[in-house]
């Protein structure tokens, strides 16, 4: 099996709003459970939480994506702010 590598040209400028994603470390309900969502839904739900919880999620893309520079596929706090930067307008087919 070979290795992906991530090189500068490698990657798209355009985020893939429809991508997986999960949220974790967020309440839900009675528990702290992961949920999987679109990156745009995910972004959004992360937007609507208290400052403590933004702080301890971890969001988790399907894909890696570039954010300030680092290439990754998890991201916590201030990347995550930076993600939701560029997030686009309300998109009424977004689930």
């Amino acid at each position: 099996m070979a290795e992906a590598t991530w090189g500068e040209g490698s990657m798209s400028p355009n985020i893939d709003w429809r991508m997986s994603a999960s949220l974790a470390n967020v309440p839900r309900g009675e528990s702290d459970l992961a949920e999987v969502a679109s990156l745009q839904r995910a972004v959004r739900d992360w937007l609507g939480l208290d400052p403590d919880h933004k702080a301890a999620a971890t969001l988790t893309t399907e894909h890696p994506l570039r954010v300030g520079g680092a290439t990754s596929t998890t991201f916590s706090g201030e990347a995550i702010a930076a993600l939701a930067e560029q997030l686009p307008h309300a998109d009424p087919t977004d689930a």
